[in-house]
């Protein structure tokens, strides 16, 4: 416990009363999408530690804790409570605006949230209310100011900061509280955290869940976790000199830890002028009177050390608590961590990773305590790592304080994305990574989707984004050629044809899911056929380029990894060429990332990304060809003359088939003049790279401006952000599509980032700020969706693409 000032929040974090909520949030365009509601808030852990998340009402609501799996509920007994006591009057309230709706732990006194519903304060603008959340990512803070006599903010946050490939992935979060005395007469306060025992309960209890048909046509599986089986929990009260706190664990059948396996940990730091209290086995299932009216009298705890496991159908919690006194004046600081020890993560029956923060720990699952207390011994210097990181953005004039907000904000996903990490290995010296698409499509690392969303991993994390590719380049030449039915048809009500799950060469969707094997068995989704998608092989070729030449064009061995797989990419894609004219054709079913949407012909959006992808590959032939390596060297050198006659033939038809003076048609075989707005993506990504344009700058420079008239100004005044794709007076093709009358949010953020780079700055942020407030003012925040629609609907949440705000920055930057 420290003395210290009370903590300066950064003015652009996202900021809304406690307790608040929305009179009419986005809902789910369709009943089958995910919709945890409005009431989310910033997660804490490591990536691919598994993750919790607390929302402004104050509750535990979010647990990522099974790799790659949801659960969205409140338990009651995770909570933070004060006592507080001056003069002659005490109060005590459990900090939750919600409490349990079955009546448990009704003896608890809960926050009522002074203020919070009748303010009127919107979420990005306005004076501030009394009692207040705000969140920058990795850090939240809540902000309470009645009904106590103390000032009160906790702040919480794990150790994450850029270019952190160590602490990045603890499972533990730090909630460190101030408390300051603003009264001229002495303060007592208990703060006191509970804990319910939950070791066990996150693991599927279906070893092969079957795979169904979802009514949008994703596959699905079923996800049952054992929630509230305890039996055999228990927990122990440890102290070392100022350190204390209780590990809760279970009885275990063998001596190695089975997922599901492991510890949760409470821990905090005691100053010799307070008290520490504790409770090792209290019910967190009943009324809750027997912990609450010890806290609530005096904020005490029995002081129970109590290790007998629960039996059948019990529950059993712990907690700490501290009681100390403030005098006239004073500010304190005092700190909690909360850390978790689940080692395992298994995929299929049988397939089994260890985490990556088990390269600083061990694999044992009984390292609750060790990394509790590392987090009290190294938080303030965790602290500082983050303010360094941050504040050098928060402290710039030039940018909004909604983008600064929003910036930091939309990289939540790299911790409660269903985030994998896997423990290093010679073949992947910092693990292996992975992100799902989203939580409704929950498989992981879409590359069409990734080809925007993957800015910020690369620009904070690179060599996270260079395990990635580097997985899809093991991938590209492997082949499954077990049938499945293709889900589209099923929308369509047809009959689907069998076809091969991956063919060698293909370059694959995306690396699976986690009732499988992610790295090894891809292409999971079944909605579309994505061996035959016209953009996934450009997309790989281009990020890998990118990846290479914006981390200095130095590391030869990323570039060595991934290049054969960018030959057996290009020669695959090629394939579909089936009139030899060089660019290959879209089939006329939704082929693309946008896989509702039907292009026939050459489409200006794949056909733009083939010509950028045979520029970058035709860049990297150089670097390959200085390298020590005469397979490599070999493989070059035969590649390259096909390389540069296919683009020579693709640059002679691709504007002039397209191009119709104002902007570039759709495809040449549907006869649509619809505007779609990311039609010149591989435009943007050739300049981003320094390549050679795919299209003459007039012409790019026209058609931006065409898609930011037509598919953002005229789209409803602006209000929303740019919809995929309208005619040019704005008018939507078939007022019934999907794809096209959706905002995509990402794909927004990729525009913005376009409309910087042709240098029309005010237009990008007009567009960017569009998208964020519908995110952030309407109970969106830290459950981002891929698509929103102008009647205040939401589709696919927690989705990858939206982190292309990182693109954006760089442009500002």
């Amino acid at each position: 416990m420290t003395a210290s000032p009370p903590p300066a929040i950064p003015t652009c974090a996202w900021t809304r009363p406690i307790g608040q909520g929305w009179e009419a949030p986005y809902t789910v365009r369709y009943a089958s999408n995910l919709d945890d509601g409005p009431f989310h808030g910033m997660p804490l852990g490591g990536f691919g530690a598994g993750c919790v998340g607390r929302s402004h009402r104050g509750d535990f609501n979010l647990w990522h804790i099974d790799g790659g799996e949801h659960v969205f509920q409140t338990i009651p007994g995770c909570q933070f409570s004060v006592f507080e006591h001056q003069g002659d009057r005490h109060q005590a309230y459990a900090l939750s605006t919600e409490p349990a709706a079955d009546g448990t732990l009704s003896a608890w006194n809960w926050y009522p949230g002074v203020g919070s519903l009748d303010s009127g304060v919107g979420s990005l603008q306005g004076s501030r209310p009394l009692n207040t959340y705000h969140a920058l990512y990795p850090r939240s803070w809540l902000q309470y100011r009645q009904p106590f006599q103390a000032q009160l903010t906790c702040e919480q946050f794990s150790p994450i900061w850029a270019h952190n490939y160590q602490e990045s992935s603890y499972p533990v979060a730090v909630f460190l509280w101030t408390a300051h005395n603003p009264t001229d007469a002495p303060v007592t306060l208990s703060l006191m955290l509970s804990w319910q025992n939950l070791v066990g309960w996150f693991t599927n209890s279906l070893a092969s869940p079957e795979v169904q048909v979802r009514d949008d046509g994703s596959p699905v599986y079923d996800y049952q976790p054992p929630l509230g089986d305890s039996e055999g929990n228990f927990a122990e009260w440890r102290q070392e000199g100022a350190l204390a706190g209780c590990v809760m664990q279970r009885q275990r059948q063998g001596a190695e830890p089975q997922e599901g396996e492991g510890e949760w940990a409470i821990a905090t730091e005691a100053a010799e002028d307070c008290e520490v209290f504790f409770h090792t086995r209290w019910n967190p299932a009943g009324d809750g009177a027997g912990l609450w009216q010890s806290f609530a009298t005096d904020g005490t705890l029995p002081n129970v050390d109590d290790a007998r496991p629960a039996s059948s159908g019990e529950q059993v919690g712990s907690a700490i608590a501290l009681r100390f006194t403030l005098a006239p004046g004073e500010t304190r600081q005092i700190p909690f961590t909360l850390a978790w020890d689940f080692p395992v993560t298994e995929f299929a029956k049988g397939v089994v990773y260890y985490r990556r923060y088990t390269d600083f720990f061990d694999r044992s699952g009984r390292n609750g305590w060790a990394i509790a207390t590392t987090a009290l011994r190294q938080y303030t210097d965790w602290q500082r790592q983050i303010q360094a990181w941050q504040q050098p953005i928060c402290d710039r004039s030039d940018l909004p304080d909604w983008f600064k907000m929003a910036l930091f904000n939309e990289l939540y996903d790299l911790t409660d994305g269903a985030t994998l990490w896997s423990a290093a290995t010679e073949d992947n010296p910092v693990g292996q990574f992975a992100v799902v698409e989203c939580l409704d499509y929950r498989w992981y690392e879409s590359l069409d989707v990734r080809l925007y969303g993957s800015f910020a991993p690369l620009l904070l994390f690179p060599e996270l984004d260079k395990a990635v590719l580097r997985a899809f380049a093991r991938a590209i030449p492997a082949e499954d050629s077990r049938l499945r039915k293709i889900g589209y048809y099923f929308t369509q009500g047809q009959d689907s044809p069998d076809v091969p799950r991956k063919v060698a060469n293909a370059t694959p969707h995306d690396l699976g899911a986690p009732n499988e094997h992610p790295w090894e068995r891809t292409n999971y989704t079944s909605y579309q056929d994505c061996n035959l998608w016209k953009d996934l092989g450009s997309d790989f070729v281009l990020q890998v380029y990118r990846d290479f030449v914006m981390t200095g064009s130095n590391d030869t061995a990323f570039l060595a990894d991934c290049f054969p797989a960018v030959v057996a990419a290009l020669d695959y894609l090629k394939t579909f060429d089936l009139d030899g004219d060089g660019i290959p054709e879209n089939s006329g079913a939704p082929d693309q990332t946008f896989d509702d949407w039907r292009m026939q012909g050459v489409s200006a959006y794949c056909g733009g990304l083939w010509i950028a992808a045979l520029e970058a590959a035709i860049a990297l032939t150089q670097p390959i060809l200085d390298m020590d390596s005469a397979p490599l060297k070999a493989l070059a050198t035969n590649a390259l003359p096909r390389w540069k006659h296919w683009l020579e033939q693709s640059r002679a038809i691709y504007h002039e088939a397209l191009w119709n003076g104002q902007y570039y048609r759709l495809d040449t075989g549907s006869g649509s003049d619809v505007v779609m707005a990311d039609q010149l993506c591989g435009q943007f990504y050739a300049r981003l790279l320094g390549l050679t344009d795919v299209v003459p700058e007039a012409a790019a420079r026209s058609a931006l401006k065409t898609v930011y008239d037509t598919c953002f100004l005229k789209f409803h005044d602006g209000q929303f952000g740019a919809a995929n794709g309208l005619r040019p007076d704005g008018s939507p093709i078939n007022p019934n599509d999907t794809h096209p009358l959706e905002v995509w949010t990402g794909i927004n953020f990729g525009i913005a980032a376009f409309l910087l780079q042709m240098n029309h700055r005010d237009e990008a942020l007009r567009l960017t700020e569009a998208v964020v407030h519908q995110i952030y003012d309407n109970g969106l925040q830290f459950r981002t969706p891929e698509a929103i629609t102008a009647t205040g609907t939401f589709r696919a949440s927690h989705y990858l693409r939206a982190m292309a705000i990182w693109a954006v920055y760089y442009y500002l930057e």
